[in-house]
């Protein structure tokens, strides 16, 4: 069964997409980039959280940069956009998780998220700005997976995503039967399946 989907949102859709997918590639590069110039500071941030082993916490240092930039490079040429923004959300996901477990364990460290981190004064960790962000970031994240399609993206470029929205599939899919009172596409008897 086919459900109509609202126009207006057709429409929208792949604009919010687009804006979901730069606020994060911006998000993501500045993050990166922020980081890959200081290290060590970056290792001593992953390092105050107290949940990896020391060497495990170094690796994470220095490659989470890394990784940052490569998801933000992909997010901004809209490549494998889908799949990005999953990685995207699941990163998010892992950094809300380790806020949280800092906030219940009474670690007193600034997040890291943007170059600084470590151990901060008794009474000076912000918790809650750093997950409201990383929860909207979830969501954008979010919206990028499972609404990928955007225009100037390679995705598109490349096929992937066609510029053809839900609505007009169902436009032309419905030329074969009737709609209920529901928007719901149904068969007339005898007509041809596609």
């Amino acid at each position: 069964m086919l459900i109509r989907t609202l126009p207006a949102w057709d429409t929208a859709q792949p604009w919010v997409t687009l804006l979901a997918r730069l606020a994060l590639a911006g998000v993501l590069g500045y993050a990166g980039l922020s980081k890959v110039t200081a290290p060590v500071v970056s290792v001593q941030a992953v390092e105050a959280y107290e949940l990896l082993p020391p060497e495990l916490a170094r690796v994470v240092g220095y490659t989470l940069p890394a990784f940052e930039i490569a998801l933000a490079v992909l997010l901004l040429l809209g490549l494998a956009t889908r799949y990005v923004g999953a990685l995207t959300a699941v990163l998010m996901v892992v950094f809300t998780a380790g806020i949280v477990s800092a906030w219940a364990r009474g670690l007193s460290i600034d997040c890291g998220c943007f170059g600084s981190g470590g151990q901060v004064p008794p009474g000076e960790a912000d918790y809650v700005t750093p997950l409201l962000r990383d929860l909207g970031f979830v969501l954008l994240a979010g919206i990028v997976m499972i609404w990928p399609r955007s225009p100037l993206s390679a995705d598109q470029a490349f096929g992937l995503y066609p510029a053809q929205s839900p609505t007009d599939r169902f436009a032309s899919e419905s030329t074969n039967g009737d709609d209920d009172e529901q928007g719901v596409a149904t068969r007339r008897p005898g007509s041809a399946e596609g």
